[in-house]
């Protein structure tokens, strides 16, 4: 009798992906939120020139629009993925009672992992993809034509990393809890705790720095010199958090140079602040390419 041969570990890692890969595609919540993502980004698109029509104001050309604001999933957005993607990857299989068989097979509990991951990455890469082109070719279509279209695949693999950080939150707690339920609500709580806590940090504290080792919204900061369309704001508000690798990519593309500013704002007894500089107290300064790094 031959010796039985074992399936290389590439071909074992595939094996284990590509079953992940059937199993995202069935699932009825992951289909649900992809239908929900691009009935919003189409509402985003639509909703404009419904107004413009209704108001009698022809649509300005942005040629900006897709970069500044016409793509991108959106802290919720990608938290949403992250969640229908994994969140009975782990804790499903044990419900299930599919882990066991799972376990036999000649792959071990580490190749198990980073097949459901790689596999979630993939699922991601597709659907954001499409979304992210979706919206490329309405905002081209609807504002006309746009600079800086080489800086999308930046803003895509900015959003799926991000949505990998939540991934990750989500598959330990499924994993310790091994429970599906505990998994989703365990990571909403972590979610709306953290959005709220960092909203209230970073702008009303002098500690915003604590912020820098949260996943999330991350501090607020401000480049100066960049025009705002918020008067009152002392330049470019941008999230400092994993939510926000995308859109500081893209920063760190357009502004190579430039520092992020992190302001407290005062709170005031009564009265209005006489000036700008007065509402914020500015804590301190870092460059843009630190954020990047840091994250």
């Amino acid at each position: 009798m031959s010796p039985k041969t074992v399936p290389s570990w590439k071909t074992r890692l595939w094996a284990v992906v590509k079953y992940e890969l059937l199993c995202n595609v069935r699932k009825k919540k992951f289909l649900g939120m992809v239908v929900v993502a691009f009935v919003l980004a189409t509402l985003s698109l639509v909703l404009p020139i419904v107004l413009s029509n209704v108001i009698g104001q022809p649509l300005t050309k942005n040629p900006d629009y897709v970069v500044n604001s016409g793509i991108g999933i959106g802290g919720l957005g990608m938290f949403l993925f992250a969640v229908v993607t994994v969140m009975n990857s782990i804790s499903g299989e044990f419900e299930s009672g599919t882990i066991v068989p799972l376990l036999t097979k000649p792959v071990s509990r580490t190749m198990v992992f980073l097949g459901k991951l790689l596999a979630a990455f993939i699922t991601l890469l597709l659907t954001y993809a499409v979304l992210f082109l979706y919206m490329t070719v309405g905002g081209t279509i609807i504002y006309g034509p746009q600079n800086n279209l080489h800086l999308v695949p930046l803003s895509l693999l900015g959003s799926i990393l991000s949505t990998l950080v939540w991934i990750a939150i989500v598959l330990a707690i499924g994993s310790v809890s091994k429970s599906s339920l505990m998994a989703a609500l365990g990571a909403f709580g972590i979610f709306i705790a953290l959005t709220i806590g960092a909203s209230i940090i970073s702008v009303f504290s002098e500690q915003a720095w604590v912020l820098n080792y949260l996943p999330g919204n991350g501090a607020t900061g401000y480049i100066k010199g960049v025009a705002s369309d918020n008067l009152y704001a002392p330049g470019l508000a941008i999230s400092t958090g994993t939510d926000s690798i995308a859109a500081n990519i893209v920063n760190y593309a357009l502004y190579p140079s430039a520092n992020v500013t992190y302001v407290k704002i005062n709170v005031f007894a009564a009265g209005q602040p006489s000036s700008i500089s007065e509402l914020y107290t500015e804590l301190y300064t870092e460059p843009l390419s630190f954020v990047l790094i840091r994250l």
